[in-house]
């Protein structure tokens, strides 16, 4: 899951459950629409992660993107400091996980679960950016 600051989906993709987190970071990366981010056609300015991504290949990779890593170090003790901005992804999660079918995989071909995911990525989306729905 990749999400913006208010907590707004960019990007979520599928994979299966014994797959590391580590190794959806580009799939993740390219399916964000970097583009036309923000309607100014900027990219975002840092990408913050757990102690899973902090690596020389995956912070080079999200450089090259023109992003500057912010990822949590490993040996370093507990309380990087990204906890509370890390809270917005987390409070996506959890949203997302309103949908039923989300929280438990039903479906075996993953095609299937990523439309699935998307529904619940747009649904989020009018939810949170509705002008008119009370908050």
């Amino acid at each position: 899951m990749l999400t913006e600051g208010a907590g707004i989906p960019l990007a979520a993709r599928v994979s299966a459950a014994n797959v590391h987190d580590v190794r959806m970071l580009l799939p993740t990366l390219t399916a964000c629409p970097l583009a036309g981010y923000g309607g100014r056609g900027k990219t975002p300015r840092r990408l913050l992660a757990d102690r899973a991504y902090d690596s020389e290949g995956h912070e080079a990779v999200v450089r090259w993107v023109g992003i500057r890593p912010e990822f949590a170090q490993r040996g370093a003790p507990h309380g990087s400091g990204l906890g509370r901005e890390r809270y917005v992804v987390e409070r996506t999660i959890a949203g997302l996980h309103h949908n039923r079918r989300l929280k438990v995989r039903y479906e075996r071909r993953s095609d299937i679960h990523q439309g699935f995911l998307t529904l619940a990525c747009i649904k989020l989306c009018w939810y949170r950016l509705d002008p008119k729905r009370k908050r």
